[in-house]
């Protein structure tokens, strides 16, 4: 089911952190079928007229910006650089906490395929972290779930890079780490774009064309994991002809749960090395270091 992780580097035994944190996920089980309409679906949702889609926008009354709906990354500083890039941003988990006024209702079969996608990506999902807890030699398989607390949230991100005319200006999405436990990656078959940062060095992820899912190791899992799995910083570049589409589950702990070291993997030789902090704080503090172009994990590091 799994191809080896592609961070270029070996793993040494009894290694204090490991950076083999992103891996492609084929023979996953999600119908080829389901996932090749949701994308069209949300393809057709994007290039719809601007005054449509602001139906969905994520300005409360034109100005208070909140995570869900249409639109883009809150406004910090006044030179900000804006991403190149239409967003889509859904709660779908919890379902009863789901804003289906945030849902586009046109076309009329997205709100059914993105329940359908949900539920079936869910089941992939905690079959991986399931696979990392044994990794990790916890006692049990559910030692990653388990962290995730009553409400654990998920994220739909349906990302739009329309052809840009100086590449070499702008960026689709700047660089950063996701801030989640876990992100599944649906990319475009036929367009590249991101890149992921290795020593200095930004490396192209080129697109499949088998349905494949990236999995990608957000920055919780690495304070969970004690460093031993990592957050790795990636970005997306533009394209001058053609547009791109891609859709990312990113799933995250109870917004009230605070995100620590798990305390199977520390003792007198491995101590904490990070500081714990409540997940509603980690994504505040994340926008901040975001806008700045810097990654909030460095600031929890004991």
């Amino acid at each position: 089911m799994r191809k080896p992780p592609s961070c270029g580097r070996r793993c040494r035994a009894g290694a204090s952190s490991c950076t083999c944190s992103y891996l492609q996920v084929t023979g996953h089980g999600i119908e080829a079928s389901l996932m090749d309409a949701l994308i069209a679906a949300s393809r057709e949702f994007f290039r719809k007229p601007v005054e449509e889609k602001q139906a969905y926008s994520n300005l409360i009354g034109g100005k208070q910006w909140q995570l869900e709906g249409y639109g883009n990354d809150p406004v910090k500083t006044k030179d900000q650089i804006m991403d190149w890039s239409d967003r889509l941003h859904l709660r779908v988990e919890p379902e009863d906490e789901r804003n289906l006024d945030r849902w586009p209702g046109h076309p009329a079969s997205f709100r059914g395929l993105l329940h359908e996608y949900t539920a079936s990506c869910k089941r992939v999902k905690d079959e991986i972290l399931r696979a990392m807890a044994r990794l990790l030699e916890l006692g049990e398989d559910d030692g990653i779930l388990n962290q995730f607390g009553d409400k654990g949230t998920t994220y739909a991100r349906f990302n739009y890079y329309p052809a840009c005319p100086r590449p070499d200006l702008v960026l689709g999405i700047r660089p950063h780490s996701d801030v989640c436990v876990l992100t599944l990656l649906l990319m475009d078959e036929h367009v590249a774009g991101l890149q992921v940062l290795r020593d200095g060095t930004w490396y192209r992820v080129p697109p499949v064309s088998d349905h494949t899912l990236l999995v990608n190791v957000g920055v919780s899992l690495e304070i969970m994991s004690n460093g031993v799995f990592w957050g790795p910083v990636h970005r997306v570049v533009t394209n001058s002809e053609k547009e791109r589409m891609s859709l990312a589950m990113f799933y995250s702990t109870d917004l009230e749960k605070e995100v620590e070291p798990i305390a199977e993997l520390l003792g007198e030789k491995q101590p904490a090395r990070y500081r714990k902090i409540k997940f509603r704080d980690f994504v505040a503090e994340h926008y901040e270091y975001f806008s700045k172009r810097e990654r909030v994990i460095e600031s929890l590091k004991i």
